[in-house]
């Protein structure tokens, strides 16, 4: 794959993002009238994707370790055991019962949830930035090898 195909499929990289996301916001209003049972069923589905999509990630890093930069390799091991932090939590905190903790353990969840939108949002910036320094980097060596060919 050419760069200039890397840079075309990394700009169709972030509009299946932002499809996904669109999916996400979707998914998370319909949820709110839905019985508990689905949304549990759809949370569950949920983490097993990210769970997936962490794993490959985690796997393609490790596969092309010398074209990641360091800062991206921490960055995505921060996320796998973020991910897995959070879903321990929920499975521990699953199994009380009593109101009160079960209003702390939605706090907790909200507060999480929102931390992971955020979390997101610097993410998809962090990669707008990577992509326009990739095509940066593109038209600066296409030009030096352009006046010196």
């Amino acid at each position: 794959m050419t760069t200039s195909e890397k840079l075309m499929s990394a700009s169709d990289k972030l509009a299946q993002l932002s499809g996904r996301a669109k999916q996400a916001e979707d998914r998370a209003a319909a949820a709110r009238q839905q019985a508990k049972s689905e949304v549990d069923a759809s949370a569950a589905e949920a983490r097993k994707a990210a769970q997936e999509h962490a794993d490959e990630l985690r796997e393609t890093a490790a596969a092309t370790e010398a074209d990641v930069s360091a800062s991206w390799s921490n960055l995505q091991e921060s996320l796998a055991e973020h991910v897995t932090e959070v879903r321990q939590k929920l499975d521990t905190k699953k199994a009380e019962h009593d109101a009160n903790r079960a209003e702390h353990r939605a706090d907790d969840a909200e507060a999480d949830a929102l931390f992971a939108i955020e979390y997101a949002y610097v993410t998809v910036e962090a990669a707008e930035s990577a992509v326009l320094d990739a095509i940066s980097a593109r038209i600066e060596a296409d030009e030096l090898v352009g006046a010196s060919g």
